[in-house]
């Protein structure tokens, strides 16, 4: 077994006491690398449910740090990351959804993929966990992905281009080159983004050979493009950070796809203005 020395699992949550509870039980029941050590830290972003609480009470181990309630996915996992950062010089860092619950053997997996990525690259890699829609079952729910859709597992690691921030493993020294989660971005795009600027800087992603986690998949067509909503509740949700938030996104393809992002964003605003008649035409 591989170790992974000292490992800092950053999460973010917002009133999902009893997923946030279950997945922090999965983890505490998970198995380490031998000698490895482990910290939690939690940003609760303002939840109402005392999602805090029953932390501190079930795992009292897990640092708590408060957020505003307004920081969503990427600004909460950022402020986890810089915190954890401050408190010490940690050799990896792992990404984790609150609504993620990892397999018994998921951290050993992740550990004995990137040693195996590093033997073969010489250098580090970051490893995507690849997460089931339900437990029992095989089908792709969350982990890497290319331009021809999700990599699913098949024993080998396998190169992707996209990773979903479910459950990512990252290397002291690639955090040092890369840095935090990006500022650009307030919910979204930050998990895309940062595995995009790995790749810049020379790194490879992998995904995890093996299903190692469940995760069910959000439901349904987005909000923001879905036929059933009015027009006035997709426009809404086309500049919300729970849905597309044009802004974000436009920011996010012009620094991966140079000036293809008009095309993406004239795109964006067809599939919301006219979603079925856009649907009919891109068939």
């Amino acid at each position: 077994m591989k170790y992974l020395n000292t490992i800092s699992i950053i999460l973010t949550c917002h009133n999902r006491k009893y997923k946030t509870i279950s997945c922090l039980t999965a983890l505490y029941n998970a198995e380490f690398p031998p000698k490895t050590m482990f910290s939690v830290y939690l940003v609760d972003d303002g939840s109402t449910d005392n999602t805090g609480e029953a932390v501190k009470e079930s795992f009292p181990d897990v640092h708590i740090i408060q957020g505003n309630g307004n920081l969503f996915w990427n600004q909460g996992m950022r402020l986890a990351w810089q915190t954890a950062a401050k408190a010490g010089d940690y050799d990896f860092y792992l990404w984790l959804n609150d609504d993620t619950i990892i397999d018994e053997n998921a951290i050993s997996e992740l550990s004995q993929n990137y040693h195996e990525a590093f033997t073969t690259n010489n250098k580090p890699s970051i490893i995507v966990g690849t997460c089931r829609a339900e437990s029992g079952k095989n089908d792709f729910s969350y982990g890497g992905r290319n331009e021809n859709g999700p990599i699913l597992p098949n024993g080998q690691l396998q190169e992707c281009k996209f990773i979903n921030g479910n459950l990512v493993l990252v290397s002291q020294t690639i955090f040092k080159q890369i840095g935090f989660l990006s500022n650009d971005y307030t919910h979204t795009f930050g998990d895309n983004d940062y595995g995009l600027r790995a790749i810049q800087a020379g790194f490879k992603c992998y995904a995890s050979k093996h299903y190692i986690a469940t995760c069910p998949p959000n439901p349904g067509i987005p909000g923001w493009c879905n036929p059933k909503n009015s027009l006035k509740k997709r426009w809404q949700l086309l500049h919300s950070p729970q849905g597309l938030n044009i802004k974000e996104y436009n920011k996010y393809r012009k620094k991966f796809w140079g000036n293809k992002w008009i095309m993406f964003a004239l795109k964006a605003y067809l599939k919301t203005i006219i979603p079925t008649l856009y649907g009919r035409f891109s068939k």
